[in-house]
């Protein structure tokens, strides 16, 4: 994408958060990582995420995300817009990445700085002082996960900030939800931060949704999202009802193992998670081998296994 105007016009529809597969001793699998990503474009998602909390951005240095956000621009092109997450809490970290991200043609996400007892002012200053430096502008993102949730009334002032083009809500607070929906929507871009919950947010008026569990089935959560797209809620409630047991294995165990590991059982490349997180036991992943052939024996999952 070339600027903001491009960034608004194309921000909208199902991403895929693509996680970050890592070999055993902890290096990018840039291969594996291509291959998950053309998996993702020919099923026809509208765009991906790369390097976000489920890709892992903690556990790398700065080079490292410098290094993935040019290898995965390179071989997306402009075929599907990226959002390239140049969060952190190293104020200086996030300005290079996010200047970064823009410069390369991708979308940067940024969070709060999650530093402790960071003010409400101090959060607006800090998307003042980002914003500009990307010329494809930057997507602010509402991640309670870090420790900072940020209320409507503060998501309405980032909302005024030249150059935000769209929020990635992961609060779903259903009040919080209709708030931000009626209040924001068709200023700026909507998206719902959780694949676990979308159907609530879409209805409500969401222009599309990022989705981590997409990297290990693909074919249910695309069709779920096309069926709500298409007004069909009655099949989009149904195929989202179909794979809940999954989703309950997701909660319990975390993601992104929980999805690398379903990703290695289909045959994709999901690999290992980077420390402090751990690879599931195998115990665990023979829950998830279960409900993978459970998906797998009911036709209108789209999934099988290898």
């Amino acid at each position: 994408m070339k600027d903001i105007s491009e960034s608004q016009a194309r921000l909208k529809g199902i991403f895929n958060i693509t996680v970050t597969p890592f070999t055993a001793s902890g290096e990018f699998d840039f291969a594996g990582l291509s291959r998950n990503i053309e998996r993702v474009i020919s099923l026809g998602y509208d765009g991906i995420l790369i390097g976000g909390t489920y890709g892992e951005f903690p556990a790398m240095t700065a080079d490292e995300r410098a290094t993935l956000f040019r290898y995965v621009m390179e071989v997306v092109g402009n075929r599907v817009p990226v959002m390239l997450c140049s969060a952190g809490s190293d104020a200086r970290v996030v300005r290079d990445l996010t200047q970064l991200a823009g410069d390369l043609g991708g979308l940067p996400m940024v969070t709060p700085p999650f530093v402790s007892e960071v003010t409400e002012a101090q959060i607006i200053s800090f998307f003042k002082q980002m914003a500009p430096l990307s010329r494809t502008g930057i997507l602010v993102y509402n991640a309670p996960g870090i420790g900072i949730t940020l209320p409507p009334v503060v998501l309405e002032q980032l909302a005024d900030i030249e150059g935000v083009v769209g929020i990635k809500q992961g609060d779903l607070n259903p009040t919080a939800i209709d708030q931000i929906a009626n209040r924001l929507g068709g200023r700026l871009r909507l998206f719902c931060a959780s694949d676990l919950a979308f159907l609530g947010p879409m209805m409500c008026g969401f222009d599309g949704i990022s989705t981590t569990n997409s990297g290990a089935l693909p074919e249910i959560i695309l069709a779920t999202y096309r069926a709500l797209e298409n007004g069909d809620a009655n099949t989009a409630r149904e195929l989202h009802r179909l794979w809940y047991p999954y989703r309950a294995l997701a909660r319990r165990y975390g993601q992104p193992q929980l999805v690398k590991a379903a990703m290695n059982l289909r045959g994709f490349d999901g690999h290992h998670v980077r420390a402090p997180l751990i690879d599931l036991e195998p115990d665990v992943i023979g829950l998830v081998e279960q409900e993978l052939q459970r998906l797998a024996a009911d036709r209108r999952s789209g999934v099988t296994l290898k």
